[in-house]
């Protein structure tokens, strides 16, 4: 046991380590989410260079209505209006990037420590209920959007774009 001498109560070394590990879960998903809106706009401006493919278009804007999707079952609120494959303009995409960005960061923002182990339940399109932890949540959001920025990226090398953009995460951080 330790005593925590700014509370004044006495804690156990394994709820500090718990602490500590959900602290650095905050900054290590806001990291994640600012690489998101990094790698959304590098597809994004390599689908406009080349003329805005349909099936590149088609995923992006997939990727950004299931984001805005996830945030409102992380929030507890019904999911927001409109198809989970939308039929979204090119055009409306960089304020969408940047309003789903503003969004989650916020939401992590004010998310508590304890909270990324918090259970959320949800309805998937068809109705189907389940459960999850936030933490496995905001993993999935993020994965969810490498890969369809990934088959974005397909589609933009059939449409005769010569280099897709750099969009690893390792060329983020760097």
């Amino acid at each position: 046991m330790l005593l925590c001498l700014k509370c004044y109560i006495i804690v156990n070394k394994d709820e500090i380590l718990f602490y500590f590990i959900f602290a650095l879960m905050k900054s290590y998903f806001l990291k994640l989410f600012e690489y998101d809106s990094f790698a959304n706009h590098l597809i994004l401006n390599a689908i406009n260079k080349v003329n805005k493919p349909v099936k590149a278009v088609q995923l992006m804007a997939h990727l950004l209505a299931a984001q805005q999707i996830w945030l409102n079952r992380c929030k507890g609120l019904p999911a927001p209006g409109g198809a989970l494959w939308p039929d979204w303009k090119a055009g409306t995409f960089e304020q969408i990037i940047n309003e789903n960005n503003t969004a989650w960061v916020s939401f992590l923002n004010n998310t508590e420590t304890v909270d990324f182990d918090r259970i959320i339940s949800y309805k998937n399109s068809k109705g189907d209920s389940y459960e999850n932890k936030l933490s496995d949540i905001l993993t999935h959001v993020i994965n969810h959007g490498t890969h369809h920025r990934a088959q974005a990226g397909q589609y933009l090398k059939l449409a005769g774009l010569d280099n897709l953009p750099l969009s690893d995460y390792i060329f983020f951080i760097r």
